[in-house]
């Protein structure tokens, strides 16, 4: 089992643990103390964590890394921070960074509200994505997903002007729900036009499992991008 002295346990929602293999526990302890970021840290400096100026992405609930890792390697211009719960798939990510020697990004394994508040901020970021959050399916459950008022308007708060709030599901219904919600936010801006969905992004290079349990079930994907003014 990874050392707790490198992940703090996860206060405001179920934490993920999982099966993790061999391969994934020697990564987790060799690769976090370059990679791994902690609440405890405080405010995030990307200029100190990456040692450089380059503009900085933040995604949330990045599962396995598939995407993230792909988006990384394909703009070394760019820093990339990453936020999950899931140890299987921090180590899967771990793996791939370790294996591409990828050296633009790092991985926070922790709440992501906790993150934005305590970390991340103001004005700091040039992007925020999250691909295909839990959809908590169930209409009593609604109210547990992610993409709520309140927490857009945190997300817009921590980007800069011009910065991209990128978001994709395969639930029509909380499709629907991100655009209102983003809709109704005063400092963003639909790059699609008032009320349409965007079409797939360059931000999104590899077809996660998410997205294929959506393809093989018959949903299409919903794509959303919107600009801070």
């Amino acid at each position: 089992m990874v050392e707790e002295k490198y992940f703090r346990r996860i206060r405001s929602f179920v934490r993920r643990d999982g099966r993790m293999t061999d391969a994934q526990r020697r990564v987790l302890v060799e690769l976090w103390p370059n990679v791994g970021l902690a609440l405890a840290d405080g405010k995030m400096q990307s200029d100190k964590v990456f040692g450089n100026d380059a503009p900085c992405i933040l995604e949330i609930g990045f599962g396995s890394g598939q995407s993230l890792l792909e988006i990384a390697r394909e703009h070394p211009e760019k820093n990339f921070i990453g936020i999950e719960t899931y140890q299987p798939g921090i180590g899967t990510l771990l793996l791939g960074i370790e294996s591409f020697d990828v050296k633009n990004i790092r991985v926070y394994y922790a709440d992501a509200v906790e993150v934005m508040h305590q970390c991340i901020e103001a004005g700091s970021l040039d992007g925020v994505q999250i691909f295909f959050p839990d959809p908590w399916q169930k209409r009593r459950h609604h109210k547990r997903r992610l993409i709520q008022p309140e927490f857009v308007k945190l997300v817009t708060d921590k980007l800069k002007p011009n910065g991209i709030f990128h978001l994709a599901t395969d639930w029509e219904d909380y499709a629907e729900q991100m655009m209102e919600v983003l809709s109704a936010a005063t400092d963003l801006i639909n790059l699609s036009g008032v009320g349409e969905f965007a079409s797939r992004s360059s931000q999104r290079p590899v077809i996660t499992k998410f997205e294929q349990r959506g393809h093989h079930s018959g949903r299409p994907i919903w794509e959303l991008q919107f600009m801070r003014r």
